[in-house]
């Protein structure tokens, strides 16, 4: 063989093996430098508006660090879908985790596998139970107090139907209303609706509770439930509090699908503060939303993530956000009506 082979043979040896050391962490055609963090995230549904909202603000920061590689999976509501997903994160080399979970109470294998192979789980969005995040010191979380968004919705309701008698269209001095709840089980949902309804009260409205249906955070089923309310009750609904702004959107289309004038829509509230959710309250078609800072958390979420991932701690971030018991990051909800919407248009 001429000593032209030999060489092109080497040359092509070391083209091969290089293919074979790029493919790390999904990145299957990206030649990564070897001190490059590489983090694996996992998110519940990439057609949840406010979820994908979010991680286009986190993966922008990510992709403009050049020392981060970053890959992303769609669970697709799958649990079991999400577990293999970090199984093949962790093979492939992934420095950290971000795990969306699919369903906040069973995130037992995910954790397992993180803990055995010693590679650690920011948690995001959808909060794991206190017990869980608890069993290894490699485990956090960035999010917000679904307390406070359901007490900020609370006080829209109240402020609104306080100080607009017109929104009681029975003049019977009650309120009669329904709430539209995200998710069976979800620890957000569940007590978005439970603050909400108890912050309308302890402001003082009288209520009449007439319905109550799960939409799962989506739009459609959430219009699906609402026609049959209005089917059901036509223009007796006064008031609608939604657990996201999604789902609120869906109440909004059923009333404009029924052909019905806007004065015999109830008050319809929100909480997450999506580009749509927005233009809706800016429109008038939604009364109000709270705004669940996407920005905020999505860079408490970067900040955090290569901090842990380059040997840090959370402790190191506590003069830029809150830190709680070590392991949490939450950021405050903010109300949003028609008085203020300019600004979140403009600003977020």
């Amino acid at each position: 063989m001429s000593k032209r082979i030999k060489g092109m043979a080497v040359a092509l040896s070391f083209v091969l093996l290089a293919a074979v050391f790029a493919a790390g962490c999904g990145q299957q055609n990206t030649v990564r430098r070897s001190d490059k963090i590489k983090v694996g995230v996992t998110i519940y549904d990439q057609y949840d508006t406010f979820l994908s909202q979010y991680m286009e603000c986190f993966t922008k920061e990510l992709e403009a660090d050049e020392e981060v590689e970053v890959v992303v999976y769609n669970a697709s509501q799958s649990q079991q879908t999400q577990n293999s997903q970090v199984k093949k994160m962790i093979e492939d080399g992934c420095d950290i985790l971000c795990v969306n979970l699919v369903d906040r109470t069973d995130p037992t294998t995910v954790i397992d596998a993180a803990k055995k192979a010693d590679v650690p789980i920011v948690f995001f969005n959808r909060e794991l139970v206190e017990g869980d995040i608890g069993r290894w010191n490699k485990l956090f979380y960035v999010g917000a107090d679904a307390a406070q968004s359901g007490i900020l919705e609370g006080e829209l309701a109240a402020s609104t139907c306080l100080s607009d008698k017109t929104i009681d269209r029975n003049g019977d001095g009650k309120i009669q209303y329904i709430v539209l709840e995200g998710e069976a089980g979800h620890q957000d949902a569940i007590v978005r609706t439970e603050y909400s309804v108890d912050t309308l009260v302890q402001k003082g409205v009288e209520v009449d509770k007439l319905g109550y249906a799960i939409a799962n955070w989506n739009r459609a089923q959430a219009q699906t439930k609402v026609a049959q309310f209005i089917e059901n009750y036509h223009d007796s609904i006064e008031l609608i509090m939604s657990n996201n702004d999604d789902m609120a959107l869906g109440a909004i289309d059923a009333y404009e699908a029924a052909g019905m004038i806007k004065s015999e829509w109830p008050a319809i509230f929100g909480i997450d503060g999506t580009t749509v959710g927005l233009e809706a309250v800016r429109d008038d078609k939604m009364t109000g939303t709270v705004y669940n800072d996407k920005e905020g958390q999505a860079h408490a979420l970067y900040r955090l993530t290569t901090t842990i991932a380059r040997g840090g701690s959370i402790e190191e971030l506590s003069d830029e956000f809150e830190v709680t018991d070590g392991k949490y990051i939450r950021l405050d909800y903010e109300k949003i009506t028609a008085t203020n919407i300019n600004k979140y248009l403009k600003v977020k």
